[in-house]
């Protein structure tokens, strides 16, 4: 049975956030969820916050009770909205804003109220946010928690790319696709160099071959004790759930199969691979893997605009399939889509009444005690 969160001031300290970056389809499910065997570790499945950021700007001054309020709202919505939900969590908007109207104001400040709240809910003294992508906004969470920590899970962007090419999450081809890889690692590299403290880079090929050597190296990382029963995802109630509902996900639930490693090299042209590696040549020599080709791809305007054209097709495609192999996985990716679809028609709709709006708006305190759990 579901039941409100109970408010940040009324539990212990606040858990040590973490952020795993930088880029899905990296092995960061399987990384998640045997941490999360763990009980003082809470990562629920993340809000993937980077779709709702575009949007961000149509609320106006997050300095107006009403704009923020707003967001407050939406974000509770968002996550109200996920594909997995977040076991025995329901959030108030009313209490989240009372809780945070009087810090920075930021969407990041809301996501992870939500976080910290679950997870100091079930006694944690770790929280992991899964949003690999929320690396491009590192800068603002450093700026809301300095004692954030990163971990950055490193992949070979063939079999990366390879993967995200499946993905109906990610686009439909591999020069486009290529591209996000570089984005993610450039952003990943930018914090390492200014923050090489706070950053744990891992190769998800590491763990492949030695599950617990990396599992403890993240541990000593982020601060927890190892368990040796975190190696053993069969224990996972999540990893069960979600490899049912979604092809994405459906090996999360086994262990991870070193051949896998190499299973690009009949999902890829040698013309793809060489893409990749003409792109990531760089990042691949610093974590090392070896290129397969001279790394010297023609990439022009042209070939990026026949490349988008392929992915749309194949993005209209991909949804049609996924209704009629999977319509669980079709309808609950759709909900979401619609949620946010929704969210910027409402705002775009009242962002030029906002914009002449010159005085701020501010909403009467609230008794926080009065939101408390009681039973």
């Amino acid at each position: 049975m579901n039941t409100s969160v109970t408010p940040q001031h009324s539990n212990g300290p606040r858990p040590r956030p973490v952020l795993m970056i930088p880029l899905r389809r990296c092995g960061s499910h399987a990384l998640r969820l045997r941490l999360n065997l763990n009980p003082r570790f809470y990562s629920p499945y993340p809000l993937h916050i980077v779709d709702f950021m575009p949007m961000v700007p149509l609320y106006g001054n997050l300095a107006d009770d009403h704009a923020y309020f707003q967001l407050v709202t939406d974000v509770v919505g968002l996550q109200a909205m996920s594909m997995v939900k977040w076991p025995g969590v329901v959030f108030d908007p009313v209490e989240i804003f009372e809780t945070i109207r009087n810090e920075p104001r930021s969407v990041h400040r809301v996501v992870w109220e939500l976080l910290l709240q679950a997870g100091r809910r079930q006694d944690a003294r770790v929280v992991m946010d899964k949003s690999l992508d929320s690396v491009h906004y590192a800068d603002g969470l450093l700026s809301l928690f300095p004692n954030m920590r990163f971990v950055n899970v490193v992949r070979d962007p063939r079999a990366q790319v390879a993967s995200m090419n499946r993905a109906i999450i990610h686009d439909f081809d591999t020069l486009l696709n290529a591209q996000t890889w570089v984005k993610a690692h450039q952003a990943a590299s930018a914090l390492i160099e200014r923050f090489p403290e706070r950053v744990l880079t891992i190769r998800y090929e590491d763990f492949l071959s030695n599950q617990e050597q990396i599992l403890r190296k993240v541990c000593a990382f982020v601060g927890l004790d190892y368990l040796p029963h975190m190696l053993d995802v069969s224990q996972s109630h999540e990893a069960r759930q979600i490899s049912q509902m979604s092809a994405l996900w459906e090996s999360n639930c086994f262990a991870p199969i070193d051949a896998n490693i190499d299973k690009f090299k009949q999902q890829l042209s040698e013309d793809e691979i060489r893409i990749i590696e003409t792109l990531t040549g760089e990042y691949m020599q610093r974590y090392g893997y070896q290129p397969m080709t001279n790394g010297r791809a023609a990439i022009d305007a042209a070939a990026l605009k026949a490349a988008s054209a392929r992915s749309d097709s194949a993005r209209r495609d991909a949804w049609h399939v996924l209704e009629g192999t999977n319509f669980r996985d079709y309808v609950l990716r759709h909900q979401r889509a619609d949620y946010l679809a929704a969210v910027r028609q409402r705002l775009e709709r009242r962002a030029l009444h906002a914009a002449a709006q010159t005085r701020l708006h501010r909403l009467n305190d609230l008794d926080l005690a009065a939101f408390e759990i009681q039973d």
